[in-house]
């Protein structure tokens, strides 16, 4: 009687054990190994600028966590920041290098200054305005949603989009302007 209930949940086990072995083998695979992303280099070597003189450079890509974390490192040359805006599907990290920044998360405001680290919540409002003339930020999204596409686009020195065009390619790219920027 022992042996039956054995071979009886034996069999009922297979075809669960080969579905969930099916759902690991189409799991994407991460890097054997890690690698080096020198001071001013991007991942893959491409420059993205945002403001037009300011580089957002990856340092560590979706590619390299299947989608679940992007690092950027944002040197500021420049006073100001983007719009208030909302992240639906991801948290945002900012841990200031240098420099000076106000953000807005929600209602409340927060000046920042070197060696301070920020977590902003998805579905929260939020901006950032850079204080001081020159600044440097590594910010991490996570997931990463599709935000190395949104940068690249933004960095394009031909794009110039409207502003209505410009709400289009946000929410294209998981991201929802609410208000203006921040001012200071």
């Amino acid at each position: 009687m022992e042996r039956k209930k054995f071979l009886l949940t034996t069999a009922l086990a297979i075809p669960a054990l080969f579905v969930g072995q099916v759902a690991i083998a189409e799991k994407p695979k991460r890097p054997k190994k890690g690698f080096v992303v020198k001071a001013n280099e991007s991942r893959f070597g491409e420059k993205t600028m945002l403001f037009g003189n300011c580089p957002n450079d990856i340092k560590v890509s979706q590619k390299d966590t299947n989608g679940e974390l992007t690092i950027f490192e944002y040197i500021g040359n420049q006073k100001g920041g983007p719009a208030l805006h909302i992240h639906p599907n991801q948290d945002e990290i900012f841990f200031i290098v240098q420099g000076e920044y106000l953000f807005q998360v929600g209602d409340e405001k927060h000046n920042l200054k070197t060696g301070d680290t920020i977590f902003l919540p998805r579905t929260v409002p939020h901006a950032f305005a850079q204080l001081s003339d020159t600044g440097k930020m590594l910010f991490f999204f996570q997931p990463s949603g599709k935000m190395e596409d949104f940068f690249r686009l933004l960095g394009d020195p031909n794009f110039k989009p409207t502003p209505e065009e410009g709400n289009k390619i946000s929410l294209e790219h998981g991201m929802k302007v609410v208000g203006p920027p921040l001012q200071f």
